[in-house]
């Protein structure tokens, strides 16, 4: 059995009736929004993400990467060579200013002191002996003068008496000098000896030791280093801010930062120093900038990293709208407002300061303002009318209706 062809007519009939069919669905569709009192270009997307303009802080900022760092310490050390004798403190003590921190073994500064102080009472037994000569041949000089004087005395007597004169004169001078000599090496072996005991230079806590009782220091060619004092009560932040950012850090600049450890407290201080030498890692031009923080409560180590922000400008308390409701338009910026009716609105804005993830509302907004969030809106219409949104569901009637025309 073979069905008939359909004809030319009747495909032509068919064609119609769709089409006055789709005719018959804009025109209910036209109704119902006249019935309801919305213009026929609007939509109400139900499923799009609408947010609310809220108001908040914003800011706009330099992000880098630091080290904790004891804002001061020092590096203890030997200025004398010896075997380590004592260490009287360990890794994490507090010490004060002058307290004694290790010893050396005196004994070879002993030993040089006391032949010091030997050698110099032998001078100045000398000295005592010279000055003694001295008053004599002074008495024998006047007592010459006298008598040549009177033709007692012959001139040559009197010539010796007075050569005799200068020349314990001239011994007491020399002894005089070795005396100063002695003492002077004397002042410098004693200071030897007291440098066998190590003092605390700062205030502060112990943070390192490197070297251990019975170690032979060498002053003589290095500079020994026994432990390091820290004062923990103030710390500093290193941060590597590379050479595109550092032109726009400033000494006394707001600085935010937190460390890996902690990640939810928040550290404000601000910019300390920018040290004009760079260093070079990886071709990477990276500048420190010191950060002081007072740390009370210790919580700051040695050594920790720190997320560091420096805020260049930032606006309190102002209305912010999510950078996803945010679209280029014919003007400038547009979002797609959320009318308390469902409608959606096409309205321009005016934003200032941006961050990740919000703008600053300058003009345009107000709080509690909800906005869409998703595709951005279509720019048929007059800024500030109701217009169509892009919401990517099934186009408009019209649009159906054009597709199902016959080609003319």
């Amino acid at each position: 059995m073979t069905s008939s062809p359909v004809s030319p007519n009747r495909c032509q009939g068919m064609r119609i009736a769709a089409i006055l069919a789709v005719l018959a669905a804009i025109g209910a569709g036209a109704w119902m929004r006249a019935d309801r009192g919305m213009p026929a270009n609007a939509t109400t997307n139900a499923d799009a993400d609408v947010r609310l303009v809220t108001t908040g802080s914003i800011e706009h900022r330099v992000t880098a990467l630091g080290l904790v760092e004891p804002r001061t310490f020092v590096d203890v050390g030997t200025q004398v060579s010896g075997q380590l004798d004592r260490v009287h403190v360990a890794i994490g003590d507090t010490v004060a200013e002058g307290a004694l921190l290790a010893e050396i073994d005196p004994a070879i500064y002993e030993t040089r002191v006391r032949g010091d102080e030997a050698k110099l009472r032998n001078l100045e037994a000398q000295l005592a002996q010279a000055r003694a000569e001295r008053d004599l041949a002074r008495l024998r000089d006047d007592r010459a003068r006298r008598l040549f004087r009177s033709n007692a005395l012959s001139r040559d007597e009197a010539d010796t008496s007075a050569a005799d004169l200068r020349i314990a004169a001239a011994k007491v001078d020399a002894l005089l000098a070795q005396v100063s000599e002695a003492r002077s090496t004397l002042d410098g072996d004693q200071a030897n000896l007291g440098y066998t005991r190590i003092l605390a230079p700062i205030s502060g806590t112990v943070v390192s030791q490197t070297s251990v009782v019975g170690q032979t220091l060498n002053a003589n060619q290095t500079s020994p280093i026994i432990l390091r004092i820290a004062d923990l009560a103030t710390m500093t932040v290193r941060a590597q801010v590379t050479e595109a950012d550092v032109v726009r850090i400033r000494t006394g600049q707001p600085v935010r930062f937190s460390t890996l450890s902690m990640p939810d407290r928040v550290w404000e201080s601000r910019v300390r120093q920018v040290l004009p030498t760079p260093q070079t890692l990886n071709d990477v031009v990276l500048y420190d900038v010191l950060i002081d923080i007072a740390n009370p409560d210790g919580a700051l180590m040695t050594a920790m990293t720190a997320q560091v922000f420096f805020i260049l400008d930032q606006a309190i308390d102002v209305p912010l709208v999510p950078l996803a409701a945010l679209h280029d338009g014919a003007d400038g910026r547009v979002v797609a407002l959320r009318l308390p009716d469902g409608r959606t609105e096409t309205r321009p804005v005016r934003i200032g300061l941006v961050d990740r993830g919000h703008a600053q509302v300058l003009a345009g907004l107000q709080p509690g303002d909800a906005v869409v969030i998703g595709p951005e809106p279509a720019m048929g219409g007059a800024p500030g009318t109701v217009g169509s949104w892009r919401s990517g569901g099934r186009p408009p009637a019209a649009a159906m209706a054009r597709a199902a025309a016959p080609a003319p």
